[in-house]
């Protein structure tokens, strides 16, 4: 800008909206709390119940510049879509990430949560059988491979390609 001088300049980031993708019991809400806590909004339909909700806060990321976090399953591309689609036209980085596991993996690791936060099997089947896998042409600008390593550490692997 004409006049400003390097201390006077603000830094811009662009803001992010993260989709994260994957089944169930994967790590997903965990890989959250180590990554972005401190610097996106997380939106997970668990804790807001109603898709009403959830289209509420978006809207008010999107409306803000605020980063946010999509914490949810999003198997689907139509899924994906509605937040991709309205972030993307407002000028967001879209960033996806997708958690690789096995259907059997995914249900030993929600078997070994406490019993208030494991998901009925029949549900954590009924994702793996919606899952699509997630692609750049999606509108991503980024994809990444994320599974739990040894001792829980998380692994992130660029794709810059299809998933």
């Amino acid at each position: 800008m004409r006049g400003e001088t390097d201390t006077t300049k603000e830094m811009k980031t662009e803001s992010e909206a993260i989709i994260l993708i994957g089944l169930q019991a994967t790590g997903k809400s965990e890989f959250y709390k180590r990554n972005f806590a401190d610097t996106h909004v997380r939106i997970n339909l668990d804790m807001l119940k109603t898709r009403n909700r959830e289209r509420i806060l978006v809207d008010a990321c999107i409306a803000a510049k605020q980063s946010f976090v999509v914490d949810n399953t999003n198997p689907a591309k139509t899924d994906r879509a509605r937040y991709i689609d309205k972030a993307k036209e407002s000028g967001f980085r879209i960033i996806g990430y997708y958690f690789r596991s096995s259907l059997s993996e995914a249900s030993s690791r929600n078997a070994a949560r406490p019993i208030k936060h494991q998901v009925p099997r029949p549900a954590i089947a009924g994702t793996h059988a919606k899952l699509e896998l997630p692609s750049l042409e999606e509108g991503f600008d980024e994809l990444y491979y994320v599974y739990i390593g040894d001792n829980g550490v998380f692994v992130t692997e660029v794709n810059n390609d299809e998933i």
